[in-house]
């Protein structure tokens, strides 16, 4: 009991850098109270003492604001960060090395009982503030849900989960999308896409943007053809930048935005 104590508490000093010490974390993190009251209930609950595990599991939501179902399944190291709000159903499981930032809901959208109808989670999955993961599917391994998303359907391993609904964006795409979004100064990570008139607004702007570089481009094309049948004498000089392809790349930056 207390070596898994001590790595929950260690698994929050390495994610949390405002974690300055153990005791600290120990004393002043629900996160971990949260974790340490559900093994109690849960506990009881695999024992049969149901009521006294909903007892257990009442009491940490008063005290922590995270409500943990005492049948989840959590595993080792998992980190609630700030937690409050927290929702966690009862068929849900929780893999080794998650975080789940505060006003996360881990749901079902069935009503028939003894189905799993919570959804399970893989190793080191991270799940953004707000986001809401509904069903009994899986999130993989190393999967990413972002902040305010709604998933209702399955997150491959390693792969991102953003917007309302969720599309999912693998991880070799997620690197690419946020540096250019950090270009634009313009990040569309966790924020629902359909109906955001920035967005909207941003898709105008990168389609009028690449049919002006394409029209550019045509002209360059056409003034060098020129050149070259009329002569160097007579034609017009052209300047060493002068963009004869084209390198907006708009499709990348159209499924930046949720296009």
């Amino acid at each position: 009991m207390f070596s898994r104590l001590h790595s929950d508490i260690q698994c929050i000093l390495d994610r949390d850098p405002a974690a300055r010490t153990a005791w600290e974390v120990l004393t002043c993190y629900p996160g971990l109270h949260a974790v340490v009251m559900h093994r109690w209930a849960h506990a009881c609950w695999r024992s049969g003492f149901k009521w006294l595990a909903r007892f257990i599991s009442n009491f940490s939501r008063w005290v922590t604001g995270i409500e943990i179902h005492p049948g989840a399944k959590l595993g080792e190291r998992v980190f609630f960060d700030h937690g409050m709000g927290i929702v966690i159903g009862e068929t849900a499981e929780i893999g080794d090395g998650c975080t789940v930032y505060h006003g996360v809901t881990l749901g079902g959208t069935s009503l028939y009982k003894g189905e799993k109808r919570h959804p399970t989670l893989g190793k080191n999955v991270v799940i953004g503030a707000g986001a809401k993961v509904l069903g009994g599917f899986t999130v993989g391994d190393g999967a990413k849900v972002g902040s305010n998303a709604v998933v209702t359907k399955p997150v491959p391993a390693g792969a991102t989960a953003v917007g309302n609904p969720a599309r999912i964006i693998q991880e070799e795409a997620d690197v690419q999308r946020e540096a250019t979004a950090s270009k634009m100064g313009f990040s569309a990570y966790g924020v629902t896409q359909n109906d955001d008139p920035l967005s909207q607004a941003m898709r105008g702007l990168i389609d009028n943007a690449s049919s002006q570089e394409h029209q550019i481009a045509m002209l360059w094309q056409a003034l060098e053809k020129m050149n070259a049948n009329q002569g160097n004498a007579q034609g017009i000089q052209m300047p060493g930048d002068a963009a004869k392809r084209e390198t907006f790349e708009a499709e990348k930056l159209n499924q930046l935005v949720g296009k």
